[in-house]
């Protein structure tokens, strides 16, 4: 089930790909391999439209058609 926004997801796949160049790209050590992974996370989550902390928090940006009130 999709809990993101369109223009959301768009974001996060935006974000997370410029994080990951400079994660993997510029930043070296430890802090380079802790942008990557968030980048993955923000990638990952941007390209599924599900967000495991918002289904955790019951939050949600989708507010299209078909989507019970909440």
């Amino acid at each position: 089930m999709v809990n993101e926004a369109g223009w959301e997801q768009i974001a996060r796949i935006a974000l997370g790909v410029v994080s990951m160049i400079v994660g993997f790209g510029v930043l070296d050590g430890t802090a380079g391999i802790v942008v990557g992974v968030l980048a993955f996370v923000t990638l990952l989550t941007g390209m599924s439209g599900w967000c495991p902390l918002y289904a955790l928090f019951g939050f949600r940006t989708n507010k299209g058609p078909g989507v019970a009130p909440s």
